[in-house]
């Protein structure tokens, strides 16, 4: 699973001449490479999230929210946008990329040491004393973190999916194991600081012995003013994202205390899950074909169109089923003490069904190097997320997530594929022709499924599996109204997968 790649030079591990004939193969094939590495992990982490919501309280989630929601902001200042710049340009170098390495190791180590200096205030500033000893253990994630951004973006530079695909695997059912077992034995809050942290510990070890890049040591270096300026840039928009995603936890906390933000964090991690399981292999692979498509704008514009529409395709009908089944899904999951979770898991739900695909419009930034207009629409996008969580915030964590809900679908994701289509090859009504056929899906999906709701209300395993039969017949029908998705669904019906097109 874990192949490994001779090379004769440094530079060997930097060279992508020979990615560009086949890009768009090599992105479809390392796109189902990830994916069904994802939908693999996807079912280990829901397995972990039931598993240790039956062992342990919401108010131990909480306690690790309010680290958490910290450490997404730092953890975007350590990488610094960094690995985007190294995946991106094409004629990068050994003394360049070992620059990076440095500076990316050096950010790290302060974060962390900054964070454990730190612990004492986050402590008092939430009045959760074991805060305290729980985030100088997590600051050491910065630190192993921050060793290891360079070679994780080689690994992607170089398309080099299976091997990415197997340790994100192996390192996420380690942490897994490590929770669980912990909370078994009686740990606590304990076991989610251990699962924390198994993670970055094991990829730092995976991707030093499977990347064979070294740095060179730190010394000046022409260009890295450059890859500095395109990193700032993505990590200023990243960081307003992260910002706006984590400040409704840091008040929910701070305002309500651990009970109610575990329930409004694990409400919050069951949808995102699968958005970031299929965001990052989305990235991994699409990233560098489309930065290696620059010069052939209709090859471009056709990858991209397929990337979203499969988005929009594995998403939309499914947070639209959830949607309407969240009782349901919270009772079979997380049981009766977690009831209050019932409508933050409807809206959460809701608001999922665009937020995939608005994430994924911003490839088009990255890929053209537009980090520009990347900041501007990201600090946008963070204002309108800021706002719209201050005036739910009056109605506790289900005001937030209803204002969430209706704010994404009818400003963010509509704002956020006008901004992106603004330059470059695709235009606005491509992303909209792209995401008809699923957006329609997802309606009837929930349509249909609201329906049955009124002849099945348990909420049983049985009664789940059957919204989920009437959601999967329901999609294929609408898709196969649709000519641009007809023939995959008639592949798809027939065991056959159709042939990529010869512009892709």
């Amino acid at each position: 699973m874990w192949p490994r790649k001779s090379a004769a030079s440094p530079d060997a591990e930097l060279d992508v001449g020979h990615l560009i004939q086949d890009a768009g193969r090599r992105s479809r094939r390392g796109g189902a490479i990830l994916l069904s590495a994802q939908a693999v992990r996807v079912l280990g982490q829901m397995g972990t999230l039931v598993v240790l919501a039956r062992l342990l309280p919401p108010s131990a989630f909480g306690l690790l929210a309010m680290v958490g929601a910290i450490g997404l902001i730092l953890d975007l200042v350590k990488e610094f946008g960094l690995s985007a710049a190294t995946i991106q340009k094409n004629d990068i170098t050994q003394a360049q990329v070992s620059a990076l390495f440095w500076i990316n190791s050096s950010v790290g180590a302060v974060l962390g040491l900054g964070l454990f200096l730190a612990a004492p205030l986050l402590a008092e500033f939430y009045g959760q004393p074991e805060l305290t000893d729980v985030t100088r253990w997590m600051s050491l994630a910065f630190v192993a973190s921050g060793l290891a951004v360079q070679h994780w973006a080689l690994l992607r530079r170089q398309m080099r999916f299976a091997t990415i695909a197997g340790l994100e695997t192996t390192s996420d059912f380690l942490s897994f194991a490590a929770g669980i077992g912990l909370a078994l034995w009686g740990a606590g809050y304990w076991a989610l600081v251990a699962q924390r942290l198994c993670g970055p510990l094991f990829q730092l070890f995976g991707s030093w012995v499977l990347c064979r890049w070294r740095p060179d040591m730190p010394r000046p270096t022409a260009g890295v003013r450059t890859l500095l300026t395109y990193g700032a840039s993505v990590t200023g928009s990243q960081l307003a994202v992260a910002f706006a995603r984590s400040i409704d936890q840091i008040l929910i906390g701070w305002l309500w205390g651990p009970v109610l933000l575990g329930l409004y964090e694990r409400s919050t991690r069951l949808l995102m899950m699968p958005v970031n399981a299929i965001g990052a292999p989305v990235y991994a692979a699409a990233m560098p074909a489309l930065s290696r498509l620059l010069e052939q704008p209709d090859r471009y514009r056709s990858l991209f169109g397929q990337v979203m529409q499969k988005i929009a395709l594995l998403t939309m009908p499914a947070f639209a089923l959830s949607a309407v089944t969240a009782d349901w899904v919270v009772a079979i999951l997380f049981g009766p003490s977690w009831k209050q979770a019932v409508p933050l898991v409807a809206l959460f739900s809701v608001a999922a069904t665009c937020l995939p695909v608005a994430q994924t419009s911003g490839l088009l930034y990255m890929s053209q190097a537009r980090t520009t207009e990347m900041l501007r629409a990201g600090l946008i996008d963070a204002a309108i997320t800021v706002v719209s969580i201050l005036a739910g915030l009056h109605w506790g964590p289900v005001g937030v997530a209803a204002s969430l809900a209706a704010v994404g679908v009818l400003v963010r994701m509509p704002l956020s594929f006008w901004l992106a289509t603004r330059h470059g090859p695709v235009s606005v009504g491509a992303l909209w022709r792209a995401i008809a056929p699923p957006a329609s899906a997802a309606i009837a999906v929930g349509v249909s499924v609201g329906i049955l709701r009124y002849f099945m209300q348990a909420p049983t395993v049985a009664a789940l599996a059957a919204a989920a039969a009437l959601a999967l017949s329901v999609l294929l029908l609408t898709l196969f109204a649709w000519p641009e998705t007809r023939r995959e669904v008639l592949a798809l019906l027939s065991g056959k997968l159709p042939r990529p097109s010869a512009s892709g």
